[in-house]
């Protein structure tokens, strides 16, 4: 796909350029879709008692929150490609934001499974997110731009952890039950969720000089139907390893952290004996990393790259798995609260990394179908937290024993990070591309004010 006037900075405080309103659009968008994807994770304790739920149960709800994702990221990306990620956004929070409001008529496991498991279509988000910015920003910037959108998304992932239990402690000092509390609570991010889907298709547009539909009708994208098919783009992606070993590694970081989302509260409430506020605010702290760490991993990415081209990006996104694998380790060994506190800290800041590593390369493999690409890898994220999500739901293992062997899993998927190689032409390709666009930037310098 070849999109133009990419733009080579970014300016954080502007809300003034299309770049910048799909910036600051598709980050908040994904943010506020964790308060209906994970809204419940922290008020897992109550659920627990009202419904009457096991273990192994509450393990099958956390693998149907991120089943179903897999299989809308896959499709979610091609539909990028044919309508543009404005449209798709607007759809997806709409028609999302209907099951987070109904999961309060759950009575039974039964309906809060499959409430869940509809409500984990919303996690798709991620993938439109990371489409758009691809689309808007130049290959100087594009790994910062992926990593922060998508990590002030993942935000969402920590702030849900810690305002859930404040909503549904709001609602229970005004007198309602507790067994009603954590059902009306979920009606307040359904709400968000369908506003936010208005907005998206009101202050965005898909790519810098327009619509995908006027550019297709100017000639200067080819005809949907044409090359956009979704036997045409998705069967270009998937008969690439690379975008295979790509899923593996976005499994085992992404994945990891959506694992975490799911076990951090309870996982503190039961083996720390901690209240349900402060369990869901030190499992907070884990997505709040988000708020720097995952920039840092694209902003390394970029670097990287500036050093040793595409090459660079692989050689970072390895290292930062594979301490991600180490840290997880450690923290399954720790029994004092206060250095559990800190080794997750330091866990979560390589997940993150990690991550945005991933889309620091991902824009490369394959422009012509690069919705495929990012639907895809993005799925192996989901695809890695059920796999995951089966060593939370035996009732034979804990919780730390879980944790543990997750973390050696970790450490062995870093090794499928060094199959991403990219061939001598596409290097010298996106070396000019780089350099081209740091040189539009210089230009640029003297005539906009100091930015990221």
């Amino acid at each position: 796909m070849d999109i133009r006037n990419k733009a080579s900075r970014i300016r954080l405080f502007s809300f003034n350029t299309p770049q910048m309103r799909a910036f600051h659009m598709s980050w908040f968008a994904f943010h506020v879709c964790f308060f209906g994807w994970f809204g419940i994770a922290p008020l897992m304790a109550v659920v627990r008692d009202d419904l009457g739920l096991t273990k192994t149960q509450i393990g099958n709800t956390i693998i149907a929150s991120v089943a179903i994702t897999v299989i809308v990221r896959l499709a979610i990306g091609v539909l990028c490609d044919r309508i543009g990620p404005r449209k798709a956004y607007t759809w997806l929070l709409c028609l999302g934001s209907l099951p987070v409001m109904c999961i309060g008529f759950a009575d039974s496991f039964e309906s809060f499974f499959l409430a869940r498991l509809a409500i984990g279509a919303i996690g798709a988000s991620f993938v439109i997110t990371q489409y758009h910015t691809s689309v808007m920003f130049g290959p100087n910037v594009v790994g910062t731009a992926n990593a922060t959108t998508a990590g002030w998304g993942n935000l969402g992932g920590g702030t849900t952890q810690m305002l859930m239990p404040l909503v549904m402690a709001g609602l229970l000092m005004l007198g309602v039950e507790q067994t009603l509390g954590w059902r009306l609570a979920m009606v307040v991010p359904g709400i968000v969720l369908f506003l936010t889907g208005i907005a998206y298709y009101f202050f965005t547009q898909d790519a810098p000089d327009g619509n995908f539909s006027e550019l297709r009708e100017r000639g200067e994208l080819p005809k949907a139907e044409k090359e956009y098919s979704m036997r045409a783009t998705f069967g270009a992606a998937a008969r690439d390893i690379r975008v295979w070993a790509l899923f593996l590694v976005y499994g085992a970081c992404f994945g990891v952290e959506l694992t975490i989302n799911n076990v951090a509260a309870i996982y503190f409430f039961d083996h720390f004996d901690l209240d349900l506020a402060t369990a869901g605010l030190i499992a907070g702290l884990f997505g709040l990393m988000n708020l720097f760490a995952r920039t840092l991993g694209g902003v390394f990415s970029d670097l990287f790259a500036r050093q040793s081209g595409l090459k660079g990006r692989v050689r970072w996104l390895f290292i930062a798995l594979l301490c991600e694998g180490v840290a997880l380790v450690g923290f399954a060994q720790m029994e004092t609260l206060a250095v559990a506190i800190g080794i997750m800290l330091v866990f979560s800041l390589f997940v993150q990394m990690a991550e945005g590593a991933t889309f620091g390369i991902v824009p490369f493999v394959n422009r012509k179908a690069l919705g495929a690409v990012a639907g895809i890898v993005g799925a192996g994220g989901n695809a890695g937290a059920v796999a995951a999500g089966f060593l939370f739901r035996s009732e034979e293992l804990t919780y730390q024993e879980g944790l543990m062997y997750l973390g050696m899993g970790v450490i062995v998927i870093s090794l499928f990070a060094l199959l991403v190689r990219f061939s001598a032409a596409t290097e010298a390709e996106e070396g000019r591309a780089y350099e081209a666009a740091v040189a539009e930037r210089k230009q640029q310098s003297d005539q906009q004010p100091v930015s990221v």
